[in-house]
């Protein structure tokens, strides 16, 4: 029967699955596959696991019950392996790597901070703030009829949006990173203008906690800060 993988501990983890169950329409207990000083939390299945609001709970409760016991390797959703064999190959044979990923994120975890902008705020703010958005602006407002007024305005308003929460975002990152061990940065979507994920050890989630609101508070109008943790380390397996 094939397995789906949860996570990867040392042998030594609690572990602690009793009355665990696992993804899947018709769900089998929590266990663990051992291997050397490794172990691979799984549960068996009999169909194609797709990613519903269910066995997506399912799968974060059982990492993030990992999670309180020692370090684990967070698998993405979704990972199979066809029996117990294949499982035990691929921790003998990454044996080192998985070794040295948990010692490195030991007594972390992972926070991910997103922020967004209100664009009315934020536009009402360049007019007043700068001189030349708001000539053009006035300009408009006034019945010139340029035809190049609108494209000319909406060029400036369109570059002083991309300084502006670039300098927001530096700003941000700049003073949340010295409570982390480590950080990455993503591609923000709109219409957030900053992705990134921290790796906080225990010792300072209190400080790093303290930090994000009052940046949350102090960080002005018209802006959404948005924090979610503590999370398994996906960001930061290798």
């Amino acid at each position: 029967m094939a397995l789906y993988v949860y996570a990867i501990t040392a042998d030594d983890h609690p572990l602690d699955l009793d009355g665990l169950t696992g993804v899947g329409s018709e769900p089998a207990p929590v266990r663990p596959v051992v291997s050397g000083p490794l172990c691979a939390v799984v549960s068996d299945v009999s169909e194609t696991i797709r990613p519903k609001r269910r066995d997506l709970s399912i799968h974060n409760e059982v990492q993030e019950h990992l999670m309180s016991g020692g370090p684990v390797l967070p698998l993405q959703f979704g990972y199979t392996a066809p029996d117990e064999s294949t499982v035990e190959q691929v921790l003998q044979k990454d044996a080192e790597g998985f070794r040295a990923n948990l010692e490195r994120l030991g007594g972390c975890a992972e926070y991910h901070v997103r922020a967004s902008q209100d664009e009315e705020v934020l536009l009402r703010q360049i007019l007043s703030e700068d001189d030349e958005a708001r000539a053009l602006n006035e300009r408009m407002r006034s019945g010139d009829i340029d035809p190049q007024l609108p494209l000319s305005l909406g060029e400036l308003i369109a570059r002083q949006v991309q300084v502006r929460q670039d300098a927001l975002a530096s700003g941000l990152i700049e003073a949340l990173v010295p409570f982390a061990r480590e950080h990455t940065v993503r591609r923000a979507s709109e219409p957030d203008f900053l992705n990134f994920s921290l790796l906080v050890p225990d010792d300072r989630r209190e400080a790093f906690l303290t930090a994000e609101g009052n940046l949350a508070r102090e960080i002005g109008d018209g802006v959404e800060f948005r924090l979610n943790g503590p999370l398994p380390p996906y960001s930061f397996v290798e």
